[in-house]
């Protein structure tokens, strides 16, 4: 399984409220029509300014299925609507290994 961890910071001008809303309720929206997705969380850091305003996790059974969501016509609408709402985006892709 590769999990693919995004760290979102929000765009200047945005509020830690209207981030949270938007990357909450209107932002998981793409990631539901994202072909070949498992499983996607999302944790909104706190207000007090951190380096990122969230945590989102993408689960693909692995690289190729990943790089086939992300190159669909969903994927690329997804990209472009973060890129709308993000003035940073760093994308760490991993394989998880569970301890507990």
């Amino acid at each position: 399984m590769l999990k693919v961890i995004s760290l979102l910071k929000r765009a200047e001008g945005l509020s830690h409220e209207e981030f949270a809303k938007w990357v909450v309720e209107e932002h998981v929206e793409f990631a539901r029509k994202l072909p070949g997705l498992r499983k996607y969380t999302v944790s909104v850091t706190g207000a007090d300014g951190g380096a990122y305003d969230s945590v989102n996790e993408l689960y693909f059974d692995d690289e190729d299925a990943r790089a086939a969501a992300f190159g669909s016509e969903h994927g690329k609408a997804a990209a472009a609507d973060a890129a709308a709402h993000t003035s940073q985006r760093v994308h760490l892709l991993t394989t998880e290994h569970a301890q507990l």
